[in-house]
């Protein structure tokens, strides 16, 4: 069974692209039939399934925004009988109703392939014991994790997260050799066993399997050089499935997209024109055999970059580029583009800076203020008034010269600023919308 999963990474493109073509097909016309709100979305573009004949024509179909699943909330999306739904699960949205997803269990043997499909990407067998640090609840990130692991065979510890001593026990006593959680959770764990006198490179943890939140590759370096782990990248919507829509091979150098069950295209955000391969641009994802709830061309605001050619490891899927930012949780200060992942590539790799900061956005007299508050180690705490301006200086300096605006720079004490079990908030907006 894990042959036959793995070789699935390594179809020719010719094979691949049929096999695409082929689900598409079914899924418009599927989506078309049993779903009103698809039905209802070509008619008004004038649009029919036969219409696509190749898989560029995907192109002449709508979009579906999150605007749409909150809209048709509770299930509204559904293309099945309730009776063939056997499983639930919400978005953690912060405002209005949750975003629902429901799943056959055709959907669940899917989403637990490509999920087992990164953890052997990342190297996990099923003579791994892994623990699971996201969330068991509505939100997917545990459940995907756990089903996928337990695809492979390997031992699974549904420990969910919130109390990181006792993960940290787990860790040590039962020989874990993988844990799956959000890279900040992680860093988190990192901080407790530290505490506790727990070296994480005496362990037996090798592999470490990070989602839910972008997350940068100093953070990474971060995370490997203080833990001994190999730190992978898995990613994943609630909408589109769950954790396992595409993984990181050991070669770092993008996202294998599991291109056999997610269409991607890239987009150009404000004009929705499809964008060749090697641009940077919103990733749109189409599910070729969801069945519960198919979604067409859904647009993720996350932006990234394809690359079709083949990888070193050997595998012919897409690469997209680990995400950094969103076309959404982008912030405008006094007409200058910030994301959060940037501020977090540039202050990472100072000495004294741990991965642990917050953008802060106020309002003065109509103009836009900007506040960076970062996490420092206790040296630098020590090193007294004047070592703790020479790095505010420092840190001011490089945002200046690298994204062209200025900002207060305020150093925090070591654990100072909120940890959090799931995704991290960077950005503390305080203007009056």
């Amino acid at each position: 069974m894990i042959s036959d999963l793995h070789l699935k990474d390594f179809v020719s493109r010719p094979v691949l692209e049929a096999l695409q073509l082929r689900r598409m097909q079914f899924i418009l016309r599927h989506a078309y039939k049993h779903s009103p709100f698809y039905t209802k979305a070509m008619d008004k573009m004038g649009v029919k399934p036969e219409d696509l004949r190749q898989l560029s024509d995907l192109s002449k179909f709508p979009f579906t925004q999150k605007t749409d699943l909150r809209d048709t909330y509770p299930y509204g999306l559904n293309a099945v009988p309730q009776t063939e739904i056997v499983r639930i699960h919400a978005s953690s949205g912060t405002t209005g109703k949750p975003i629902v997803v429901t799943y056959t269990q055709d959907d669940l043997d899917i989403w637990s392939e490509t999920t087992a499909r990164c953890f052997l990407m990342g190297g996990c067998s099923n003579e791994d014991i892994t623990v699971i640090g996201y969330g068991y609840s509505l939100f997917t990130g545990g459940m995907g994790a756990h089903q996928g692991m337990e695809k492979i065979g390997a031992t699974v510890i549904p420990m969910g997260g919130g109390n990181s001593e006792k993960l940290c026990m787990m860790i040590q006593d039962l020989n874990v050799t993988a844990i799956c959680c959000t890279p900040s959770y992680f860093i988190h764990v990192m901080e407790v066993a530290e505490k506790i006198g727990l070296d994480l490179r005496t362990t037996k943890l090798r592999h470490g399997f990070f989602g839910a939140e972008p997350w940068t590759d100093e953070k990474r370096d971060f995370i490997e050089k203080n833990s001994g782990i190999h730190a992978h990248d898995i990613f994943g919507l609630s909408e589109i499935m769950g954790p396992g829509v595409a993984g990181d091979c050991e070669c770092h150098s993008g996202l294998h997209i599991f291109e056999d069950h997610y269409y991607p295209e890239i987009i150009d955000p404000d004009t929705g024109e499809v964008l060749p391969p090697g641009t940077e641009g919103e990733l749109v994802l189409t599910t070729l055999d969801k069945m519960a709830m198919p979604l067409l061309r859904y647009r993720t605001h996350d932006i990234s970059c394809l690359h079709y050619e083949k990888c070193e490891c050997g595998r012919t899927l897409v690469r997209m580029d680990r995400i950094r930012r969103r076309s959404d949780d982008m912030l405008i200060i006094r007409g200058v583009n910030l994301f959060p992942s940037q501020v977090e590539s540039l202050v990472m790799g100072m000495p004294g800076v741990v991965p642990h900061y917050e953008l802060i956005v106020t309002r003065e007299h109509a103009m836009d203020e900007l506040e960076i508050r970062v996490e420092v180690s206790p040296d630098v705490i020590a090193s007294g008034e004047e070592g703790q301006a020479k790095l505010a200086r420092a840190i001011h300096v490089k945002i200046k010269q690298m994204v062209g605006i200025s900002a207060k720079i305020s150093l925090a004490e070591p654990g100072a600023i909120a940890r959090c079990d799931g995704k991290t908030k960077h950005i503390i907006d305080k203007r009056q919308k």
